[in-house]
Order: structure tokens, then sequence, then C-alpha cells
């Protein structure tokens, strides 16, 4: 399991970058089936609610987005004291399945509509 911001999201996936030297990345890529789950920060945690998706991970070899991931990492760069925008490879979840829940679901999770994208 990994904390791992997520970048963005429109209609062609979920997105995150990784820095290529992490033990992470080398595990996505020997295997990218994936979990994740998004949390809407609600304080009142009874009612708190989780999007589950699964899917695969597919890595990204686009100039733009790696030129974009390069500038909003360089706080990163400062902090390491190097330039990593060669490092930074770009990952997708393109199709998969999602559900939401909350708490009062627990015992119901297998009933929980599926949406397939």
């Amino acid at each position: 399991m990994r904390v791992i911001a997520l970048w963005f999201a429109n209609e062609n996936g979920f997105y995150w970058g990784i820095l290529s030297p992490k033990n992470v990345y080398k595990q996505l890529k020997a295997n990218p089936k994936v979990e994740v789950c998004f949390y809407d920060n609600n304080s009142d945690w009874l009612n708190a609610k989780q999007m589950r998706v699964t899917g695969k991970v597919e890595f990204v070899d686009d100039p733009e987005l790696q030129k974009k991931a390069a500038e909003e990492g360089a706080p990163i760069e400062q902090l390491i004291g190097k330039p990593l925008g060669h490092l930074w490879k770009i990952f997708r979840i393109h199709s998969g399945e999602a559900f939401f829940f909350t708490l009062k679901d627990t015992l119901k999770e297998p009933e929980l509509e599926r949406i397939r994208f």
C-alpha cells in the first residue's frame, strides 16, 4: 500500500506522477493491477464517502505531461537539490471498475452498484 496524491482526472482516466528511482515505480511496472481509494475528507467520518477504483496502471509517454510534471514538481527539486524532470513517470488508470460507499454500507459492499469505465 502506498499513499500517492492524485495528480488529476479527466475523461481519459485518473493520473499520477512518480519518480522512477522509487520502488513503487518498479512494482507498478512488474504488476500493474491496482486498487485505489478516494476519500471526501469529511470530518464526520460516519458519513464520509469513499470511492474505490480497481484497474490496471498504464504508463503514459506524453512529452507535454512530462513537462507539466517537471514544472509542478519544482518544489521537490528544491527540496532534494537536483533536477528531477527526466525522472518523472506518468501513469493512469484508464479503465476499470468503481463503486461508492460509506461506513453505513460496510455489510452491503457486495451489493453496491459497480460502475465500469
